[in-house]
């Protein structure tokens, strides 16, 4: 499971390189923001949003519970 606020800090502060899109499973999405440098910073702001209010979530679901079991 993938962590919040490990995505949060990723988008913050690689988000330029597309890290949080890959660790949230868009490799797609951040082969583009890597290519152009988190769409020229425009992509990089609307992802950090999108994470911080829960809209952009992992490919594969849900993230992880807070204090929650993590098998």
């Amino acid at each position: 499971m993938k962590s919040k606020t490990v995505a949060a800090l990723l988008a913050i502060f690689l988000g330029g390189l597309g890290i949080d899109r890959f660790y949230l499973g868009y490799t797609g999405m951040g082969v583009l923001k890597l290519l152009t440098l988190g769409g020229f910073g425009v992509i990089t702001f609307i992802d950090v949003v999108r994470i911080l209010v829960g809209s952009l979530k992992p490919k594969d679901g849900e993230y992880a519970e807070k204090g929650g079991d993590t098998t």
